[in-house]
């Protein structure tokens, strides 16, 4: 606890930065105010070099350690918040009605800019650190085109590393495993075409509602009996969409989701089942359907090296007892799998106490684990860069 008590003055400065976050969430690349308040913070902490605008809205900011040369590592907090109206009536709520901090962003982003002033003020590593703000996580590609703008290169960054809250995990306590994090994530549409007409003639339609019906059901038993139990693939449909009225058969349906998987195969399993088994339906019943099938996130993916030392720089704080090594991957997706496919990286998940779920109306980000968030990320920069 001494090393999370050297962190109370900052919690408190941070916690108001958190807060006033809070209150002006931002959507995916549209983040000119974030942006515009974390680039203040840092500069006022003395960072060595900042560059703005980086995918729009994404900011990198270096702190050079003062132990010499040594190698460059990344640092990523991300920033937007997502279409939700807030429920929690903090007395910080979201002022912009329908958009809030559901996931923990703000949080995130205090917790790093947390770091970077004790960073600029105490240098005591070696080489540099590139504080990593990134846009448009949920959007789902803010990590891509940073790192398609050329950041890994451009800063020589030679590892990465991602922090994120995770309700139901007790504050001050850890959770990371070795390898598959994250789930892949993909997005199909399935277009069912029948023969419209009136409601009270079936017999006259191929009606594309019913084998909407028949679609859906069959689809589950792609992962029920297609896939081994032992393996992970969630097929969800999210959306149903047909137009017309209560007399009129339509003459088609969209059906839309994900699919979640951890690993590559099954994405290519699920590809080629979900057209089979919909077409076979909808042949079978007399239609015909149009299917779109595309790959997004990729899974996350923990280096065996990368997450060595989160796992060593979060005991440092907590003790060993209180760092989960094991945690079972989520189905959830992280879009920080581009960067640590950019290079070597580890993901880590801090405490959030017993809160209500991310992207629930009512979830707020408990402001009593910046401080081992802040601390974490110090440690992980001196064990990494050590002297």
């Amino acid at each position: 606890m001494q090393i999370i008590e050297q962190f109370e003055e900052l919690r408190v400065e941070a916690t108001s930065w958190r807060r006033h976050l809070h209150q002006h969430p931002e959507l995916d690349y549209r983040l000119t105010e974030t942006a515009k308040y974390v680039g203040q913070k840092l500069t006022s902490f003395g960072v060595d070099g900042m560059e703005t605008g980086i995918a729009e809205t994404g900011i990198v900011a270096v702190v050079r350690g003062k132990f010499g040369d040594g190698p460059t590592i990344g640092l990523r907090a991300d920033m937007d918040a997502l279409p939700i109206l807030e429920t929690s009536n903090k007395p910080w709520s979201s002022k912009t009605d329908g958009v809030m901090h559901g996931c923990g962003h703000d949080g995130h982003t205090a917790m790093l800019l947390g770091a970077a002033k004790h960073l600029a003020a105490t240098r005591k590593f070696r080489g540099s650190v590139a504080l990593i703000f990134q846009p448009a996580e949920e959007d789902g590609r803010g990590a891509q085109r940073m790192v398609d703008e050329g950041i890994m290169d451009r800063y020589n960054i030679s590892c990465v590393f991602g922090m994120h809250n995770e309700p139901g995990v007790d504050v001050g306590k850890f959770a990371t495993c070795y390898g598959t994090i994250f789930a892949a994530l993909d997005e199909f549409d399935i277009t069912v075409k029948g023969r419209g007409g009136h409601a009270a003639e079936p017999h006259r339609n191929v009606d594309p509602i019913v084998i909407s019906a028949q679609i859906i059901l069959g689809l589950q038993t792609l992962v029920s009996r297609g896939t081994d139990p032992l393996q992970s693939l969630v097929i969800s449909v999210t959306s149903l969409v047909a137009h017309g009225a209560y007399n009129i058969i339509p003459e088609t349906v969209k059906i839309s989701g994900t699919v979640r998987s951890l690993k590559e195969d099954l994405r290519d399993f699920a590809e080629q089942k979900l057209f089979q088994a919909s077409a076979g339906i909808a042949r079978g019943f007399g239609g015909d359907i149009d299917f779109q099938y595309r790959r997004y996130e990729p899974v996350t993916e923990n280096h065996p090296d990368e997450t060595t030392l989160t796992i060593r720089a979060a005991r440092n704080i907590v003790g060993a007892n209180a760092v989960d090594e094991k945690f079972a991957p989520s189905m959830g997706t992280e879009d920080f799998c581009y960067m640590a496919r950019a290079r070597p990286g580890a993901y880590i998940l801090i405490g959030n106490g017993q809160t209500a779920a991310l992207h629930n109306p009512a979830y707020d980000f408990n402001d009593d684990a910046i401080p081992y968030g802040i601390a974490y990320w110090v440690n992980l920069v001196e064990t990494v860069l050590a002297t």
